[in-house]
């Protein structure tokens, strides 16, 4: 070999990390070799040999104890209870995540303090305790040798070892690994690239790399390091952390300002999205879980005191009427829509003009100046005349707070009509997809060749989620509400809905009756010589209400006052206690025993 070449293999040695060695000693090398290969057989099953290792050191300090401070047993006896106390209590912070993990640890503490103790005082070799620590030892080792995390982390260990002949099979010489973590369902490795590669290259070898690490298609993830472009994060999945549905559980939120939990990642960490002053959008083929996504969203909405939720439903209320309590409108029909969509445009207009009146440049929602919310689910069936206003709010609704949430499968320029609506959406969820272009159709040109893979999604409910708080793609899957969850947070939340103040002129929300009926032109505010006779007369109808409660359009109509005064007069007296609202719309006095109409 010449120089050269020798210089070139330094050269590549250095590179992985290896530095060259010259060993002297006598004319026999079997010595020195003997003793390289014992040291690497034992690093290399050093996860197995660990009972051993523990064994060995456990007699070693019983053995120096013994000669120097035989008198320290009672502290070690103490010291071992409490190790194995603290490990029952903090144990899962050390990633003894299972009960039985944490057991079998404190187990090892006791055995372990209690035989270097007792060998502390009576020396090592005093029987019984060498053949105690025989069989106490093996039948210990056991539930080490087959916990599957050791055994997976040991595969982790020879997978990375062999990562620089996987990495030249698949096209990535001169990436290493820099650091790798073993969980519950896989493993996830920070990885470098070689200078000139980046994240880009390894997305478009993905299927190489899982056909050469030997695991199932879509077991692999690849996320881009924020903070170097020559780095990335390559997670391995063993187990579908998501095979089963995630449980719903009610949101601890009460303001649309706050995020909105959707679902989990598959680290385990929450899926949340911020809805304030942003339009959402989501996309995916029929059965890959929109409506269970759209349900999620509304029951965090619901729970929102400062909201106004506003529901359009073109399949005739079928997905959208159990949560009619909670809305204040639900359109149902093409002219229901864009009669709909004209108000919301008004009630823009007339938040604009307010705000610029009072120099306020957004829109900060409560309870008495709630955002509006519009939910749209399948959008494509909307009129045209309905897009138009709808593509309105979609340009100049984010500051004074009205929102366009709508969900569809293909949105498609035709689609989402004709407007900049699609380009105004600045959150994208994307469920399944069966074709790779819709991808970019959902979450934007380009979104495809830069990782979010849609198509390889396979069960409903799993999204990918594209918005200012989340960059890069995570698969995630959203929570799964039922039925009766859902009829019971309509029912929960459906007595303190926040109104429009002044109320944008609209149908009673009686869900007995056809969603979004007109209601005709509210009466002229009373002159100041009715409010007596009209407070009179409303106390009197809240009084003989029947227990279902009596609806606002009536009450109108036996008091003679506007809808903004009625609207004051009843939160006056519900603020009171003497009345309660029944359900949305339908109020009723508190007990026959009050009789003072205030």
């Amino acid at each position: 070999m010449s120089t050269r070449q020798l210089r070139r293999q330094a050269r590549k040695m250095s590179r992985h990390g290896i530095q060259p060695m010259m060993v002297i000693n006598s004319d026999s090398q079997v010595p020195d070799m003997i003793g390289v290969l014992i040291a690497r057989w034992v690093w290399r099953y050093r996860s197995e040999l660990a009972p051993l290792n523990l064994a060995c050191l456990t007699s070693l300090a019983a053995w120096l104890l013994h000669t120097t401070h035989p008198g320290w047993w009672p502290e070690l006896v103490g010291v071992a209870v409490v190790t194995a106390a603290m490990l029952l209590r903090f144990g899962h912070r050390a990633g003894l995540v299972r009960r039985s993990e944490r057991l079998y640890a404190a187990l090892v503490a006791v055995f372990a303090g209690g035989w270097l103790a007792t060998a502390t005082s009576a020396g090592p070799t005093s029987r019984p305790l060498p053949q105690s620590l025989l069989v106490g030892g093996v039948l210990l080792s056991v539930p080490w040798w087959a916990h599957r995390r050791r055994r997976a982390r040991v595969r982790v260990e020879r997978t990375l070892t062999a990562w620089p002949e996987i990495a030249e099979s698949v096209g990535l010489n001169g990436s290493r690994v820099m650091s790798a973590v073993v969980d519950a369902w896989g493993w996830t490795a920070r990885m470098a690239l070689r200078r000139g590669h980046t994240v880009a290259d390894v997305i478009g070898k993905l299927s190489a790399i899982e056909s050469a690490l030997g695991t199932r298609p879509g077991a692999v993830r690849i996320e881009p390091d924020a903070a170097r472009a020559d780095h990335f994060l390559m997670r391995v999945l063993h187990t579908d952390p998501h095979a089963r549905p995630v449980p719903w559980r009610a949101p601890d939120i009460h303001s649309i300002a706050q995020p909105i939990p959707l679902g989990v990642f598959e680290d385990a960490s929450p899926a949340t999205v911020l809805l304030l002053r942003r339009h959402a959008l989501i996309g995916g083929v029929v059965g890959s879980g929109k409506s269970g996504v759209l349900n999620v969203i509304l029951a965090a909405l619901t729970a929102c005191e400062d909201v106004v939720i506003w529901g359009i439903d073109l399949k005739g209320g079928m997905e959208l009427r159990p949560w009619v309590r909670a809305l204040d409108r639900l359109a149902t029909t093409p002219e229901q829509a864009t009669r709909l969509f004209r108000d919301a445009v008004a009630e823009l207009d007339r938040r604009a003009t307010e705000s610029g009146h009072h120099g306020a440049r957004v829109w900060e929602p409560t309870r008495r100046r709630p955002a509006l919310v519009i939910v749209v689910d399948e959008y494509a069936e909307l009129p045209e005349a309905a897009t138009a206003y709808a593509d309105s709010i979609a340009r100049r609704g984010r500051a004074v707070a009205v929102t366009l949430l709508a969900a569809t499968q293909r949105p498609t320029q035709k689609a989402m009509g004709h407007g900049a609506t699609r380009s105004q959406m600045d959150v994208r969820i994307c469920l399944r997809v069966r074709e790779r272009r819709d991808v970019d159709l959902i979450l934007g040109q380009g979104a495809f060749n830069a990782g979010w893979h849609a198509h390889t999604l396979d069960a409903p409910g799993k999204f990918l989620i594209s918005a200012p708080e989340h960059p890069t793609a995570k698969r995630a899957r959203a929570y799964l509400i039922t039925d009766q969850g859902v009829t019971a947070t309509a029912d929960r939340y459906a007595v303190h809905r926040p109104v429009l103040n002044p109320p944008h002129p609209a149908p009673d929300p009686n869900p007995d009756q056809t969603p979004d009926k007109p209601n005709g032109t509210a009466p002229a505010e009373p002159t100041p010589e009715q409010p007596a006779t009209s407070k009179g007369r409303l106390w009197e109808a809240l009084h003989d209400a029947p227990e279902g409660g009596i609806s606002v359009a009536r009450l109108i109509k036996i008091t003679g006052m506007s809808r903004p005064t009625l609207y004051r007069r009843l939160a006056e007296h519900v603020d009171a206690g003497r009345v309660v609202q029944v359900r949305r719309g339908r109020y009723r006095a508190a007990s026959p025993e009050s009789d003072d109409g205030g």
